[in-house]
């Protein structure tokens, strides 16, 4: 029983949480990382068919990956903290 009143003493010790990004900002963010997903979605859909694939490649994982912390901001900016 000693060490959860331990660790319960040093949770309550601990600093709160900060976020690394202002909370305010989030939605806008979102809105960014989002819209690029989309121009990037955009950009693939458009490409010659005879183009290299490892340029499409490269380019839908940058798109993956903005639409992830896009999805990721957008939760955090509605409250549904991930």
């Amino acid at each position: 029983m000693s060490d959860y009143s331990v660790i319960q003493s040093l949770h309550k010790s601990a600093p709160a949480f900060s976020p690394y990004a202002p909370v305010g900002l989030l939605p806008y963010l979102a809105f960014v990382l989002l819209g690029g997903t989309f121009v990037l979605a955009f950009y693939i859909s458009t490409l010659p068919k005879n183009a290299i694939p490892i340029h499409e490649t490269l380019v839908a994982l940058l798109a993956s990956a903005l639409g992830g912390f896009g999805v990721v901001a957008l939760f955090n900016s509605v409250g549904v903290y991930v």
